[in-house]
């Protein structure tokens, strides 16, 4: 009994609330308080809501097979059930419960009349029609083939629709905006983490988005293929604005990127970025254990104070004997003074000798020694670049998607700046570029380089190489 009653914390639950003996929450409760070996009774103490079904089952069962009486015991209910065994199953067995709202009458009626004639000969006439019928799936198939077979051949076949431009891809999920570009080659996505794996195989340089909409509970996933404009801003937690193919706005932010090149003049940076980089992270680093540093030797200090502070009254203790300072090895830092003048000597020497062979030069090679400089130094990053923007296609992005794609579909260069397009001044639209809270540049910055310029033109003037520049 215990198992079959209502926990506690559910009659306090509607305790809270206002009810009437039809509300449903009290007809969800039993038809009584069960208790073990106790009667259902049927006229003090019954549910409200199923008050009245058992007043008239006990007037209409109970009352005329066992008597009129106010509680029902296990073994009085089995009776019952026993009793009304036969009904039941004549029920289940019961035919005919379709016709038998017209009555007796109407049923000999239709029988003895000619409708059931007329009926038994449309009954023949459709199954005379039957394959006919049945090929109406074949007449829709063969329409719907009318109507799409020549957009499904564009867009999976020959991927016209994709190429030309005029109109976009079926598997084209609209246009994403964010930083200062527009991106037509959005894909929707299930899964971030699988479809990555097959997606870069594409070589093309991908963002995922999640696409959110206020004041709904939709949520979609796209995956943007950037291919045009740089890389430096593009980080996850970016955002950004998506327009679907109906029209409707979305609020995207990246939550994901797989890099790839986007273009030649991007990797020829990239080098000096990365370098730049590195620079800026080592000094950050250098300064925050500088910083630690510093706050380590304040605590320690502040708290010595404080010790000392504490002590001070304390009976002194006898000095405790301090070990012996290590003794002054010259010859060991002799040998670390001299390493140490070996590689600044050497670094001197390096730079003295590249100088001076550069200066060396007649004035129009000097940049193309410069070029060739950067050149040797972005060569690498540029080739593969070039391989990669070479290898750029579309199948592994619908692949990934679900799709299955026999061909390459690249993606040229050329092709990749139709799908990203970098934003553009309307013509006669104009960008001010002064800025009317610059700080001013002060004046001994300007003296500084007067006078480098001054320094580095005497010792060319001393050397001879200046002269002979002029062709003095």
């Amino acid at each position: 009994g215990e198992h079959l009653a209502r926990p506690a914390a559910e009659w306090a639950g509607i305790a809270e609330r206002s009810l009437s003996a039809g509300d449903e929450a009290i007809a969800a409760f039993p038809l009584a308080r069960i208790e073990p070996g106790k009667p259902l009774p049927l006229a003090d103490g019954v549910n409200p809501a199923w008050a009245g079904k058992v007043a008239a089952f006990r007037q209409a069962v109970v009352a005329p097979l066992l008597g009129d009486r106010a509680l029902l015991t296990a073994d009085q209910w089995e009776d019952l059930k026993r009793r009304f065994a036969g009904h039941e199953a004549w029920l289940a067995a019961k035919k005919g419960a379709a016709v038998e709202g017209l009555g007796l009458p109407r049923v000999r009626a239709l029988l003895a009349g000619e409708e059931r004639a007329a009926i038994a000969a449309l009954i023949a006439e459709d199954e005379a029609r039957r394959p006919e019928a049945e090929a109406l799936a074949s007449v829709d198939k063969a329409a719907l083939l009318y109507r799409d077979f020549y957009t499904f051949l564009n867009n999976f076949v020959s991927f016209a629709d994709f190429y030309e431009r005029g109109r976009p891809a079926v598997f084209q999920a609209g246009t994403l905006y964010l930083d200062g570009r527009t991106c037509d080659l959005c894909l929707s996505v299930a899964d971030v983490g699988k479809h990555s794996a097959v997606a870069g195989l594409s070589h093309a340089y991908l963002a995922y988005c999640d696409c959110t909409r206020k004041g709904s509970a939709e949520k979609r996933t796209i995956a943007v293929a950037f291919t045009g404009g740089d890389v430096d801003f593009l980080r996850v937690g970016r955002n950004g604005l998506f327009y679907d193919r109906d029209g409707v706005d979305w609020d995207a932010t990246i939550v994901k990127v797989v890099e790839a090149p986007l273009s030649i003049r991007q990797a020829f940076w990239s080098p000096y970025k990365r370098i730049g980089r590195l620079f800026t992270e080592q000094i950050e680093k250098f300064a925050a254990a500088r910083e630690k540093q510093v706050q380590a030797s304040s605590t320690a200090q502040v708290t010595g104070a404080a010790g000392k502070v504490e002590t001070a009254g304390a009976a002194p203790k006898p000095d405790a004997p301090k070990p012996a300072a290590p003794s002054f090895d010259i010859a060991k830092f002799a040998g670390i003074f001299a390493a140490i003048g070996l590689a600044i000597g050497a670094i001197g020497a390096f730079a003295a000798a590249l100088v001076t062979g550069f200066l060396s030069l007649k004035l129009w090679q000097m940049p193309l020694a410069l070029a060739g400089v950067a050149l040797l130094i972005s060569a690498p990053s540029m080739l593969l670049a070039w391989l990669k923007l070479r290898q750029r296609n579309l199948a592994p992005l619908l692949d990934a998607s679900g799709w299955a794609i026999n061909t390459r579909a690249r993606i040229t260069v050329p092709f990749g700046a139709t799908l990203t397009q970098l934003a553009a001044l309307p013509d006669g639209a104009s960008r001010t570029t002064g800025d009317p809270y610059a700080e001013p540049t002060p004046a001994w910055k300007r003296w500084a380089v007067l006078a480098g310029v001054a320094v580095v033109a005497s010792i060319l003037w001393e050397m001879g190489l200046l002269r002979r520049w002029l062709g003095l």
